[in-house]
């Protein structure tokens, strides 16, 4: 049986950048809302729009994309999706008309997001990583993909200053290529020994998921999960603006670009716990905290009259929380299912959170256009958290026990 893997540090490493590259510059789509859209006279809706179709067209194609990683090799579909992102953003720079902006910001990048985040780079974690060291590597993962969030948003946020709005999307487009490159070195030896034991079908695998309870509450959870973060960082920057008739400190660029860094900061350190505990503690426990915590301090934050400092302590709590729940959730997947169809399993669930992210990012600005106000969306982010706070606990974390097939 050959067991020929990666190197544990190689797989943390390059995962670790890949992430960085894909989610942080993701991460500070924000900061182009209001430059972009009144550039062009746009609603803020058209926007929002482009961004929901894009996490529409991630979550939708994620199975695909894990399918085809699991089957083809991961290293191929980031290479796809290196490519593509760096082309959705030289489209982004380009457009003039939201159909055009539409097409780059939703379908290129949506398809490319898609190719180059966590399902695929998890995949090549759980074939590559001993399953007693599994949730901590994701964590490491997520952690050092956390840390491109922190570190690209006053980088984005500089280049939109220093060069402006499109020179900025062009030189995003020239880092985001270096995805290329580094996907070629964690291009896997062999499909080791998770292809051994119970030869299992694609059909059979995908009937098994979505006729299995855990799966399914595993899944509306991270819907719940899209619909906060999404919304929080597409929206959050022109909350603070129109929030300044109230007090005038948080609506310069300067207060949202620090919260927003402050999510990407905190997210280090939140994901890199989550694992860690997760490899300890039932991890249906922890989501269920991570989601109720969360509707918990956005209570608090639109109870007490906004301030800078207000903001920056949300922002930290909500980055503490903010993507703790991706090792949580794709080690569960792991654990009841195996790792032979993780990416594509991962990518099921994964849809669903980005169905959650469509819906909060349209709702966000349709909401705002029609009430001038974010206010009921906020009430609905905390009403959902509550939700996946109590669909999570019933979760079992067992692995499902299958005859395995006698060779003839």
């Amino acid at each position: 049986m050959n067991t020929q893997r990666l190197s544990l540090l190689r797989v943390l490493l390059v995962g670790g950048l890949i992430v960085t590259l894909s989610m942080g510059i993701r991460h500070g789509f924000g900061l182009f809302n209001l430059p972009i859209t009144q550039e062009n006279g746009w609603g803020r809706e058209t926007f929002a729009f482009a961004i929901a179709l894009q996490n529409l067209i991630w979550g939708a194609a994620q199975p695909l994309m894990g399918g085809l990683s699991d089957r083809f090799g991961a290293y191929r579909v980031l290479i796809v999706g290196g490519l593509l992102y760096a082309l959705g953003l030289l489209g982004m720079s380009l457009a003039e008309s939201g159909l055009s902006f539409t097409l780059a910001a939703g379908l290129c990048l949506g398809l490319s997001l898609a190719s180059c985040t966590y399902s695929v780079v998890y995949g090549i974690i759980g074939r590559n990583v001993p399953e007693n060291k599994r949730v901590w590597a994701m964590g490491v993962a997520a952690a050092t993909g956390s840390f491109g969030q922190f570190l690209m948003i006053p980088l984005e946020q500089s280049l939109i200053s220093q060069f402006g709005v499109h020179e900025a999307l062009i030189l995003l487009a020239l880092m985001a290529s270096l995805i290329i490159p580094l996907a070629w070195t964690v291009k896997e030896p062999v499909l080791a020994n998770h292809l051994q034991g119970h030869q299992q079908t694609v059909a059979e695998a995908i009937h098994e998921a979505f006729t299995n309870r855990n799966f399914q509450l595993l899944t509306l959870g991270y819907f719940v999960c899209g619909f906060q973060v999404v919304f929080i960082g597409v929206h959050l920057a022109p909350y603070l603006k129109d929030m300044s008739t109230i007090n005038p400190a948080v609506g310069g660029a300067q207060v949202a670009t620090i919260a927003l860094a402050l999510v990407g900061l905190f997210n280090v350190f939140g994901t890199y716990v989550a694992g860690a505990l997760g490899q300890r503690y039932p991890k249906r426990y922890l989501l269920s905290f991570i989601y109720g915590a969360r509707a918990i301090v956005i209570t608090v934050y639109l109870a007490y009259p906004i301030s800078p400092l207000s903001t920056y302590v949300f922002a930290a709590l909500m980055g503490f929380l903010w993507l703790s729940t991706v090792p949580l959730t794709n080690a569960i997947v792991a654990q009841v299912f195996g790792v032979k169809y993780l990416s594509m399993l991962s990518g099921f669930v994964f849809f669903s959170h980005q169905l959650g992210s469509f819906v909060g990012a349209y709702l966000g600005g349709y909401i705002f256009d029609q009430t001038g106000s974010y206010q009921i969306v906020w009430w609905i982010a905390i009403a959902l958290g509550v939700f996946a706070a109590c669909i999570n606990l019933p979760i079992k974390e067992v692995a499902i026990t299958r005859k395995a097939i006698q060779p003839a």
